[in-house]
Formats: structure tokens, C-alpha cells, sequence
């Protein structure tokens, strides 16, 4: 049975919480709609009894923190435009002010089913586990005393009451810091005084009654409740009336004029100063707020009604990574540890002849990141025979390998050289720190080019040979980050052949010297050509399929939203070309259209990893789909990536990594573990296994490669 018929069974589990049938006029879907649907999925992780009990805690909080940064980002950009007097409407036709209004339509019913997992099911759950997440009230005397005494040590040194008065203006709430309204009376005074507590975000949030005792069991309590039953010693002799925890998101899509600007990172190190002190576009609180207390906060923040949300349960679940990440194997995902590559597995190899004896591509976090992409690095810094290193940083972690590395190598008279994306969004910091710190070893820092943000994922690597000077090229799907390469799922592919390395070498120039190179050998770069490299071979399908040939397109990104594109695959479609999208996130484009979209199928891959690779094929006539044209690369089918952003894709050309790629995707098209299907009114349902199945369908992507990992692993695990 075809995976198409399988998802038009009756039993067919559709996502909870209704349709989207009202944000899905004409062509398009909406984008804010279609990003809320995406962290519907995420949500449904926590729900699905199927997710061990430990990754459905993590799956409360990462929905959570997917949805902190939405609202920073995109609610607080469509209240900037209002601000503005902007009214431009959306590709689906909606003001700011109406996609405000469905944003909190879309929000509340996922926060209240948030709130019935955690308490009907996750609790419960827990607890049966030997997991005690427990109130205040139901502590034994004993754990009382214990946790007064933590408070007394440990919290009470840390905490700052701040009351409001006439000499003591309102103060200010960082973002996202969870804070305690209390409402006060001073003796002999009937009048409400106003104070704020902020919890203290360098403790643990949930206190470990038991930890390191003879028997330890896991018993918890909240710092909140904590701190809330010994607030009489932040206020003594004062009357404590109420008790309200709360929490504000401030905006985070933050102006900027890079042109006329002289010092991009003094620049962006403005701006990050700028942003603590940006207005509020969300409040939250916990259940039966204090009407005068929260009356107060909205006019002191200056937010409305339609800016408040009630949390039923627990006031921020990202909290619960806490809890999630306790080492209880039976609760969790079964262990992964990424495999060495086949073609990596020597050590004693030098990696340089592997790359000059064919091509390589490695899959994250199947295989390993440090034994592939560091282990390049790494040993380019100590071959003396190495003259220079080039790399892009997006994003990578606050204890990086690479900085270590290419600071040794500047120290070892190499040149080096690292474009540092300082715009990428709430890393900027770490990002202005690893600049500064690259600079004083003396690492040619660069910002990239004004006006573009940089995410290409590249790597180059000039060694001296015997017969002249050879250059070495990493192509990548994901940063340079060690931590996420063992989350997400990337792709990179390693070659010297000249025709790469050349284009490689052309894009650094491009991005350290302006360099007005046009033309590329074999990479598509945005803003340069990839756009209308895209568009010539979706006309090349659609000619093929008019000619009776075989035509397919596959394509696997995070999302799309670019309309010119949509638009290109609308016209596929009419043409009878068949495609495929794999959009892990939101999706604008509608599939399943009868005369608009009737051959375009889109599906969504949710699980323990977070899909991030990027591959696009062409089948260009190939009476074998396997020889077909294949693409990775760090960009998506969005606006920002195809025009706004500095980007490259590669092709991959050997045929063993075509047919491996052929058969990634053919996993991700037949999952019935993990997919989900879109409808053309933008909701999606859920894929169900056959009943006592032990097909590779049935057992999820992620299963299935970690299962081939193993299979074709030389060695034992790093």
C-alpha cells in the first residue's frame, strides 16, 4: 500500500485542536498560522504516550522555548510595525493587527492542552516513576526544614525585593526572568504597596530534597514556592497580602541601518544593550491573579488584555530540562552515540589523502561531527604543511573546539581567517565575544558583507603539497557547533577537486573583499544565482514532464515561504511534475489543491532530532531516480535566504552519495512513525503505523538511520 492511500485511512490520527480552514485564502497559508501549526507537532511529542516519559518532559519545554522566541521575534515585530503606522497585508491577506488577533487565537488552546499533558498525564506520570514534583504543602516536616534551610543559605543572599513607592520608581524586569509580584501592606496602612522578587536564574529551579543523601530519591520542590512560603523575610513586619509569579517577553526584532553605520560589531554591540530595555509584548502569570496587581503591571508595562496570558499550570516549563535531563535510562530515549564515518575510520590516516582519494559526505548526528569536521580542522591547525584556514561561524557553542583551534594555528604563523555572523539572532553576544577573542590572537576577523547576514556553512583549507598548492572544502548544512551536530540532523560533503574548491575560494573573497565574482563553477550562492538556478531546473522538470519524461522534484528544508518560488512549483504541478517537500517547520505553500497544487505532497518530520538538513533533487529525466541531480546546502525556500542572505549549495556528484541521498529521502517520503501530512488548509495529520508492523516505515527516520549507521559502522562507537 502507497503511503499516499495509507494516509487516507479512516484511522488516520488528525492533530488535535481544529483546522486552519480560515487562514487559507487563494494561493498561500499564512506564515505565523503555519509556524504556530509546526510547534503544534512539537507539542504533540509531549502528548504522544509512544515518547518515552522523560523526552515528553523535554518536549513541554522546548515548546515552551519555541514559543519565547516566536513571540520576541514575530509578535514583537508585527507590533513594531503597528507602531509604525505599517498595514501591509500578508501574501495570505492579513494586516498586522489581524494576525496579532490569530497568533492569540492559536495560542490559548495549545497553552491550556499544555497545561492538561503536564497535569493530567506528565504528572501523574512522573510520579508513578518515583518522580515527586512537589508543592510546598506537601512536603514532610523534615523537607520543610530542609528546604527553609536551603532558602536561608543558599536563595535568601541572592534575592533583591524591590518595592514601588514614591521613592522607589518601578523597576526593570529583564527578559523572560521569572518574577514574584507581592502586594503589600506597611503597618498602620491601609495602602497597597507593590514589590518585586525576581527568582534567581543561576539556582536550579526545582530544589533536589534528597540529593546525595544514603538513598536518594528524587523529590523536588520549586524555587517559586520556595522563596513564596519565606517572603516574611524579605519583608518583615509588613503584612503580605498577595502572591502573583509572573514572567514578560520583551521584543526582539530590533531596526537596524548597517549602511550608514562605521563599525558593524560597535553596531550590534549597541544594539544588544538596546534590546534589554526593548518594550514588553507579553505577560504571563500563573492562575487566580490579584486584579490589582495585574491591573498595575499592565499599566506600568504598558500592554493590554490581548497581551496577557494565563499559564493553568506551570508558569514556564522550560524549566522541566531540569527534570527531563535526569539520568534515568529506563525514562529516556535510548542512548546515541554518533559513529565514526566508514571513510574516517582510520586514525592514523592522514584525512587529507582521504579527501584526495574521493569525496566525502558525512551525516550528523548519525556520524560523528568531531571525528569529520574537527578532525579537518583540527589537523589543518597542526600540518605544518597547511598555509591557511578559512571558516565561516554562525552560530557555535560558548566552549567551541574550533576557536581553540584557530587561535593555535594564528599562533603557529598560519593565516587564518573567520567570518563571524554577528546578526545571528540571540547568539549576537557569544558572537561579539568569539570576535574579540579570535582578534587579540591575531585571526582575521571579518564581518561579512553590509547588509546580508552570512549562514553559509563553510570551511577552507590551503595546503602545500608535492606538486603545488591543493585546496580542501567543507560544505555544510549546519553551524559549526559541536553540541548541536549530536541535536540536529546536517549533512556535510569534503572535497578537494578544484572545481568546488575554486567556487569556495571565490565565495570568501566575495565575503572578505567584496569581490563581485558572478559566475560559479558548480555552488549556487545566494543572493548571487541560486534563486535563478532553482527556478531554471523547476523549468527543467516542467519541460520534461510536458515531453513525457521522467520528472520529480524532491526537496527537504526547515521551511517555506518564498512566493516566487511557490509560485514555480505551482506551475510544476500543473505540468504534472510530481514533488515532494519535506518542511520540518511552516510551510506558506498550500499542497493538494485540486488545479493549483494537485501533484505536490508536503510532510513534516518531528522526533527526537531536530531535522535541519537541507537537500534538493532534480530527477532531470534520469530513467534511474538515483541519478538524478542532488543539492545540500545551508539555505532554505525562503525570502531571507534566497535575497538577503549570504548562502551556498553544493551538488553531490559521486554516485555512491547520490544513491545514499535517494535513499535518506525515500526514508522520510514512506515514514508512518514520524511524518506528518499537510492538508491544503494548512493543518496536518499524523502518519499511523501498521498494526504489529516492524517495517523500517514503522519505526520512524531517526530509527531507521541510526539502524544503517550502525549496519555500515567499521568501528565501535567514539
Amino acid at each position: 500500500m502507497s503511503v499516499l492511500s495509507q494516509n487516507n485511512q479512516p484511522e488516520r490520527a488528525k492533530a488535535r485542536f481544529g483546522s486552519l480552514s480560515d487562514v487559507a485564502p487563494d494561493e498561500f497559508l499564512n506564515r505565523e498560522a503555519s509556524w504556530l501549526e509546526f510547534n503544534r507537532r512539537v507539542l504533540h511529542e509531549a502528548l504522544d504516550p509512544r515518547t518515552p516519559l522523560l523526552e515528553r518532559v523535554k518536549f513541554l519545554a522546548i515548546f515552551n522555548s519555541n514559543l519565547d522566541e516566536y513571540v520576541m521575534k514575530r509578535v514583537g515585530g508585527l507590533k513594531r510595525q503597528m507602531a509604525a503606522g505599517v498595514n501591509k497585508r500578508t501574501p495570505d491577506g492579513r494586516t498586522p493587527a489581524e494576525q496579532l488577533a490569530l497568533i492569540r487565537a492559536m495560542i490559548l488552546p495549545m497553552l491550556a492542552e499544555q497545561a492538561r499533558c503536564y497535569t493530567d498525564e506528565i504528572h501523574p506520570a512522573l510520579q508513578e516513576n518515583g518522580i515527586h514534583l512537589l508543592r510546598y504543602d506537601q512536603l514532610s516536616g523534615a523537607e520543610r526544614q530542609h528546604a527553609d534551610e536551603y532558602f536561608n543559605d543558599n536563595v535568601f543572599p541572592v534575592l533583591t525585593p524591590l518595592a514601588v513607592d514614591p521613592g522607589h520608581p518601578f523597576p526593570f524586569i529583564s527578559n523572560l526572568s521569572t518574577s514574584l509580584g507581592v502586594t503589600l501592606h506597611y503597618p498602620n496602612s491601609d495602602e497597597k504597596v507593590f514589590a518585586r522578587v525576581k527568582v534567581p536564574e543561576v539556582l536550579p529551579q526545582w530544589f533536589h530534597l534528597d540529593a546525595g543523601g544514603p538513598t536518594e530519591q528524587y523529590r523536588f520542590v520549586s524555587l517559586i514556592d520556595i522563596i513564596c512560603h519565606n517572603l516574611d523575610d524579605l519583608f518583615p513586619e509588613m503584612t503580605v497580602l498577595d502572591v502573583m509569579p509572573f514572567r514578560i517577553s520583551r521584543n526582539a526584532d530590533i531596526e537596524r541601518d548597517e549602511e550608514d553605520t562605521e563599525d558593524l560589531l560597535e553596531m550590534i554591540e549597541q544594539e544588544l544593550r538596546q534590546r534589554r530595555f526593548e518594550k514588553a509584548v507579553r505577560l504571563e502569570h500563573g492562575p487566580n491573579p490579584d486584579p490589582w496587581m495585574r491591573a498595575f503591571l499592565l499599566d506600568e508595562l504598558g500592554l493590554t488584555e490581548a497581551d496577557v496570558y494565563e499559564m493553568p499550570a506551570l508558569l514556564d516549563y522550560t524549566d522541566l530540562f531540569q527534570i527531563g535531563g535526569l539520568n534515568i535510562p529506563e525514562l529516556s530515549a535510548a542512548p546515541w552515540t554518533p559513529l565514526t564515518p566508514p571513510a574516517l575510520a582510520d586514525d592514523e590516516a592522514d584525512i587529507f589523502s582521504v579527501i584526495r582519494n574521493g569525496d566525502v559526505m558525512v551525516h550528523h548526528p548519525y556520524e560523528s561531527f568531531g571525528a569529520s569536521v574537527q578532525r579537518l580542522i583540527e589537523d589543518a591547525a597542526a600540518d605544518p604543511k597547511v598555509l591557511a584556514i578559512k571558516m565561516t561561524l554562525y552560530r557555535t557553542g560558548d566552549d567551541s573546539p574550533f576557536i581553540r583551534t584557530l587561535i593555535r594555528a594564528a599562533e603557529s604563523g598560519k593565516q587564518v581567517v573567520c567570518l563571524v555572523e554577528l546578526k545571528a539572532r540571540f547568539d549576537e553576544e557569544r558572537n561579539v565575544q568569539l570576535a574579540q577573542e579570535l582578534e587579540k590572537a591575531g585571526v582575521h576577523v571579518v564581518y561579512g558583507v553590509v547588509g546580508f547576514k552570512t549562514h553559509t556553512k563553510t570551511a577552507l583549507v590551503v595546503r602545500q603539497e608535492a606538486d603545488g598548492l591543493r585546496t580542501y572544502c567543507h560544505i555544510g548544512t549546519g553551524n559549526y557547533h559541536a553540541g548541536t551536530a549530536k541535536l540536529y540532523t546536517d549533512l556535510g560533503l569534503f572535497t578537494c577537486k578544484k572545481p568546488f574548491t575554486d567556487d569556495v575560494a571565490q565565495l570568501f573573497n566575495y565575503l572578505t573583499g567584496r569581490s563581485m565574482q558572478r559566475d560559479y563553477n558548480k555552488l549556487l550562492v545566494a543572493p548571487v544565482n541560486m534563486k535563478d538556478r532553482y527556478y531554471e531546473m523547476i523549468e527543467r522538470e516542467i519541460e520534461h514532464a510536458r515531453a513525457g519524461r521522467p520528472a520529480h522534484i524532491v526537496a527537504k528544508m526547515n521551511s517555506l515561504e518564498h512566493t516566487g518560488t511557490c509560485r514555480k512549483l505551482y506551475e510544476a504541478s500543473k505540468a504534472g511534475v510530481r514533488v515532494d517537500l519535506n518542511v520540518r517547520g511552516f510551510c506558506c505553500l498550500r499542497p493538494g489543491v485540486p488545479g493549483l497544487s494537485d501533484h505536490i505532497r508536503v510532510t513534516s518530520i518531528i522526533g527526537r532530532f531536530l531535522e535541519h538538513a537541507r537537500i534538493f533533487y532534480f530527477r532531470n529525466a534520469a530513467e534511474d531516480p538515483a541519478d538524478g541531480e542532488f543539492y545540500i546546502g545551508s539555505a532554505d525556500w525562503m525570502y531571507r535566504n534566497l535575497m538577503s542572505r549570504v548562502e551556498a549549495t553544493t551538488p553531490i556528484e559521486g554516485p555512491q552519495w547520490k544513491a545514499e541521498l535517494w535513499h535518506m529521502l525515500q526514508i522520510m517520503l514512506n515514514d508512518r512513525r514520524q511524518a506528518w501530512d499537510m492538508q491544503p488548509d494548512g493543518s496536518y495529520v499524523q502518519r499511523q503505523p501498521l498494526a504489529d508492523s516492524d517495517a523500517p516505515e514503522d519505526l520512524g527516520t531517526h530509527r531507521v538511520m541510526m539502524d544503517l549507521a550502525l549496519a555500515r559502522a567499521p568501528v565501535a562507537p567514539e
